[in-house]
């Protein structure tokens, strides 16, 4: 990861340029920065979960936008005409490009975006709140996966930031009790004090803990935030006959997957990879009204020291939910 000056990008018909305010780290640019993301190939400016203000916008723009604005941006382009944009599923469109992939992200001072991207942030949220807008998107889309768990257990397994927002979003779709399993005692007490039950893998065996919680049965709904081998094994190992495992994480391209136990069991395995237009903007919504959250657990520093973030957030993070870079 290494600091470059470049040309500061114009907006082409139908963009806008905004100046950067908070970029975060996600756990799949972790990855890639870890050359385990096929997506993301150097040279790159990665960034892809930010808030800033507009400062130009190109012909043809939206005419809802203006300079000035405080904005966030939801960072997957779609064509709108494919079988998925026309069924509401833009996050599955054919033709989709990534903001911080496909093109140039925000790990930067300034970043051209389509314009109808471009999300005017509600009055009186924060650009820092405001960047908060894409992971709170996913968590989102993995409660509408995941749908109503009136009384019902869920588990949640890994404790980073979508982690953290798959439990609050498993909460607003009903359970009653979120186990949440991490091998970092930091996450695991962030867990905590949003009302899950936190389960440390070297201590306990998860999947037991969790069949003994609900009667022998196992959960409903289980959500593997992390994507590796293991993680996704305990899901379906804590999950009932006929329940849902809903898999996140992108740790690991491809992971051995315990199928002989999904087919017996009649498990379904849907992957949740990210969220529609609606989703955005809910998510938008619940961070207004505080039903997602990542603070008090929110680091801010400097885009130059990027670089030495994204070591510590691969080796020991701690008490860290979300690092937003400052340019």
């Amino acid at each position: 990861m290494v600091m470059r000056d470049q040309p500061e990008p114009r907006p082409q018909p139908g963009e806008a340029l905004i100046q950067v305010a908070y970029a975060g780290i996600c756990g799949s640019e972790l990855s890639g920065y870890l050359g385990q993301n096929a997506l993301r190939v150097p040279p790159l400016v990665m960034g892809h979960e930010f808030s800033g203000t507009i400062t130009a916008l190109g012909e043809g723009a939206a005419d809802a936008l203006a300079p000035g604005q405080a904005v966030t941006v939801n960072p997957l382009a779609y064509c709108g005409v494919c079988p998925y944009c026309q069924a509401g599923l833009n996050q599955l469109c054919v033709n989709r490009k990534l903001v911080g992939a496909h093109r140039p992200g925000a790990f930067a001072e300034y970043v051209a975006v389509p314009a109808e991207l471009v999300a005017p942030l509600p009055e009186g949220m924060s650009l820092r709140t405001g960047a908060l807008a894409e992971p709170a998107a996913v968590g989102v889309r993995i409660g509408e996966m995941a749908g109503p768990l009136p009384g019902e257990t869920a588990l949640v397994v890994g404790a980073g930031p979508i982690g953290l927002l798959a439990l609050q979003a498993l909460f607003g779709q009903g359970a009653a009790r979120v186990f949440i399993a991490d091998l970092a005692p930091a996450r695991l007490q962030m867990g905590a004090e949003l009302g899950g039950e936190p389960l440390d893998p070297r201590a306990v065996n998860v999947a037991e803990v969790v069949r003994q919680a609900t009667g022998g049965r196992g959960v409903p709904v289980s959500v593997d935030a992390v994507g590796a081998a293991a993680t996704r094994a305990a899901c379906v190992a804590a999950t009932r006959s006929a329940g849902l495992v809903l898999l996140s994480g992108l740790h690991e391209e491809s992971s051995p997957i315990p199928a002989a136990a999904v087919i017996r069991r009649e498990i379904t395995l849907r992957g949740c990879f990210a969220y529609s237009p609606a989703n955005f903007a809910e998510a938008l919504r619940r961070l207004a009204d505080g039903r997602l959250r990542l603070a008090p657990w929110i680091v801010e520093a400097p885009l130059a020291e990027g670089g030495a973030w994204f070591d510590r957030l691969v080796n020991a993070p701690g008490a860290v939910a979300k690092v937003l870079l400052i340019p």
